[in-house]
């Protein structure tokens, strides 16, 4: 491969590198942004808005308090389990204030799922927004969790709204099921006692670990990826720097549908921190008609999602009324921008979707396409200090597809190196060595790049399903059905769906003649959460498989759903 091609497709005025040394800790770049915005709206939450200086008041407190609880010492994992409110930033950023490691945790995660990661990273805190904390009753007889943090959905709010936020919540909309756990807290009031404690500065390296981003793979065992300050600070200075064209810092206003457990959330929400934006949360991006009426509220300038998310907006009443004027970035990822969606988009909107690429292993962002460039099918160029390498089966370097051979020939795995690769995966060292090899994480995605450096991903060599950008591993949903009585065995796959980009499709073989589709979801609905449920399901007389017994999923996937 000719040595970063692609810089020579870059902007004009695009750097070549970024410097990932610019702060020494998350914690840090927050302060000093927090400093220099400090009277600037920082979040709109639920219609409230705070400042800079008000958000860093409370990440101190919310620090001091964690200091300040029996045996927990900087490298502390602490658990936030919550949508996009203002509690999520204000305990994220205080854990790490606090030289302790942020865990982001799925809310919609069953117990079985909870508790897996919780005892993985060896949690101690957790944070939990009430309408989830039942779950978390389940799970914490079998974990490490010495302190549970509850937080009502509107407990950062000024009253009487926050006491009419939390009343409806509970007692209108039924939204919180009945819990009681022990000794828990609210974070009302460990912000309260933080005020009252003594913060105590902590030095923290750029190489320590700030967040346990947990994901798949191909076992379908959950694992922590570790992501570093170092790593995730390169990747806020990356995308910060590829957007910087566009964008005059404290004067931009983001629209955050995706939720900042997801890594493509977090990093894009500390991007936008580091520019001054004023982040619009939104607690449930399922509900459009409430999405629409928050972008009708103000003029916004960027707006993150997957290619779900941009579709649902289009087919949405009242969405091509809304004012389009000051928009300059729509990035999307996660999953493939479909090329009608990005069509419809710009027709409706008159501005791109700009596509990248990334995965959780590298902070997110590897690749992506310029603001300005409409959409073309790949995933666009490496960002500055990325390089990217595509690989045969031996590992071996393969060339540019310059369009005069067949592409195959040109078509490999995706490897990627960089400041904002992950150190490895939490306490599974042969995993690590598998991903990680002479400094180049590989992906798994198969792809080829072009005479000009732009990426196409072409496939996965993963079976991973993505669900509007959610990832669904095979192997946990098939364990899931199997132990289903009257299952004899089963094979899961990813099968093309216009609303969700992918859906998963189960195919049994039955134990018990009896048994029926409903039973299967319904045996599912608990122990899964909603994005991993088979959409189809399937009975046959026998599985598709190799000769050694390995079922052939791709065949599974070949025949039309039932």
């Amino acid at each position: 491969m000719t040595e970063r091609l692609w810089l020579k497709s870059y902007p004009d005025g695009m750097p070549a590198d970024i410097d990932p040394d610019q702060y020494p800790s998350i914690a840090e770049m927050f302060a000093q942004c927090a400093q220099r915005f400090a009277d600037r709206p920082a979040f709109d939450c639920l219609g409230h808005v705070v400042t800079y200086a008000e958000v860093d008041r409370m990440v101190t407190q919310f620090a001091a308090y964690l200091q300040n609880l029996p045996g927990m010492a900087q490298g502390a994992r602490v658990a936030v389990m919550s949508p996009n409110l203002l509690q999520f930033p204000v305990a994220l950023l205080g854990i790490l204030r606090a030289g302790m490691v942020a865990v982001n945790v799925n809310p919609l995660y069953t117990a079985r799922e909870l508790e897996h990661q919780l005892k993985d990273a060896g949690v101690q805190v957790i944070v939990v927004v009430e309408n989830f904390a039942h779950v978390v009753q389940e799970a914490l007889p079998h974990t490490q969790v010495k302190q549970v943090i509850t937080t009502q959905v509107g407990d950062l709010l000024p009253a009487p709204k926050r006491w009419i936020v939390n009343w409806v919540a509970k007692r209108v909309k039924k939204l919180v099921p009945p819990w009681q756990i022990a000794g828990s807290i609210g974070m009302r009031a460990a912000l309260a006692r933080g005020a009252q404690q003594s913060f105590k500065p902590v030095k923290v390296a750029r190489e320590d670990l700030a967040l346990l981003q947990y994901t798949g793979g191909t076992t379908g065992v959950s694992k922590g990826a570790m992501l570093t300050h170092r790593n995730i600070l390169a990747n806020v200075a990356q995308t910060g720097t590829w957007i910087s064209q566009h964008f005059v810092a404290g004067h931009e206003i983001a629209i955050a549908p995706l939720p900042m457990y997801h890594i493509f959330g977090l990093t894009s929400m500390l991007c936008f921190v580091q520019w001054g934006c004023l982040i619009v949360l939104i607690a449930n991006p399922r509900d459009l008609p409430g999405l629409i009426k928050e972008l009708g509220r103000r003029k916004f300038s960027v707006l993150t999602g997957v290619n779900t998310l941009f579709n649902g907006l289009l087919h949405a009443p009242g969405f091509a009324e809304l004012d389009f004027s000051q928009l300059k970035a729509v990035i999307g990822g996660g999953a493939a921008v479909q090329e009608s969606v990005a069509k419809r988009w710009q027709e409706v909107t008159g501005h791109f979707i700009t596509e990248a690429y990334g995965l959780t292993e590298a902070s997110p962002a590897v690749c992506a396409n310029p603001l300005d460039m409409q959409w073309n099918g790949s995933v666009g160029l490496p960002l500055p200090s990325t390089e990217v390498s595509i690989r045969d089966d031996a590992f071996n370097p393969l060339t540019p597809w310059l369009g005069d051979d067949a592409r195959d020939l040109h078509t490999g795995e995706l490897c990627v190196r960089g400041p904002q690769v992950m150190k490895g995966y939490w306490n599974v060292p042969d995993e690590s060595a598998r991903v990680l090899r002479d400094g180049w994480l590989r992906t798994g995605d198969l792809g080829h790049m072009n005479a000009d450096g732009f990426i196409t991903i072409t496939d996965r060599q993963k079976d991973l399903i993505l669900v509007s950008g959610f990832n669904v591993y095979p192997n946990e949903v098939e364990s899931v059905v199997a132990a289903l009585p009257g299952v004899l065995e089963c094979g899961v796959c990813g099968v093309p769906d216009e609303r969700t980009g992918e859906a998963v499709k189960v195919s049994i073989v039955r134990r018990d003649p009896t048994l029926t589709k409903e039973d299967v979801l319904a045996h599912c609905k608990t122990l899964l959460t909603g994005y991993k449920l088979p959409r189809h399901i399937e009975f046959r007389d026998a599985l598709p498989k190799t000769p050694v017994g390995k079922v052939l999923r791709r065949a599974l996937r070949d025949a039309p759903p039932n």
